[in-house]
Parts: structure tokens; C-alpha cells; sequence
């Protein structure tokens, strides 16, 4: 875990995962308090902090992708996208930044 947090793509992996987790926890967990048992206190905290994590992978994205030259129709767009897809981060970690990550280390 220590190696990510050492290079901006992979503080976006650890922030998308991050993200993606959030959601898994607002989804799962949150949610279901909330409207089986009406208790909305964890849909509230949860939709912060994933709201929050939300934002910031899209401006590390938008960062990363500058600062690495990508090409929006190639690589940006599809790592954008999947913040707004479910388990969407967690798709485009193993498919397209964990490759980009091993290549930057070469």
C-alpha cells in the first residue's frame, strides 16, 4: 500500500477504491437502515464522505490524465465513467490503472 500512495495514478486507484467502497457501503448498508428500520443517519454520513470521494476522483482523474498525456477518447473518458457506474472503479483499477501504474515504473 505504501508504493501507491508515492505516485498520482496510484492515489487515484487508492481513491477509487476508496470511492467504490463508499458506495458498496451507502448501497448496501445505508440505504437499507434507512428505509427498513427509518434510520436515515448513516445514508446521511455515508452520501458525504461518497460524495466527497466522488469529487475527488474525478479532479485526480482529470490531474492524472494531464500530467500522464492522456488521450481523452482513449483512457480519460473511461476512467471518468467509471465513478458514475456501480463497481465501476473497481473494473477500470484491474483493467486499465493498474496496467498504466506498472508501465509508469518501467
Amino acid at each position: 500500500m505504501k508504493h501507491l500512495l508515492q505516485t498520482n495514478i496510484g492515489r487515484l486507484r487508492i481513491i477509487g477504491f476508496l470511492e467504490g467502497t463508499s458506495l458498496l457501503i451507502l448501497l448496501f448498508i445505508a440505504v437499507p437502515l434507512k428505509y427498513v428500520f427509518a434510520e436515515p443517519f448513516l445514508t446521511r454520513i455515508m452520501g458525504t464522505i461518497h460524495g466527497a470521494l466522488f469529487l475527488l476522483f474525478i479532479f485526480n482523474t482529470i490531474s492524472v490524465g494531464v500530467e500522464q498525456n492522456w488521450k481523452f477518447k482513449d483512457t480519460t473518458w473511461k476512467v471518468l465513467l467509471a465513478c458514475i457506474i456501480p463497481f465501476g472503479t473497481f473494473y477500470i483499477d484491474a483493467k486499465i490503472l493498474s496496467k498504466i501504474e506498472i508501465m509508469s515504473q518501467q
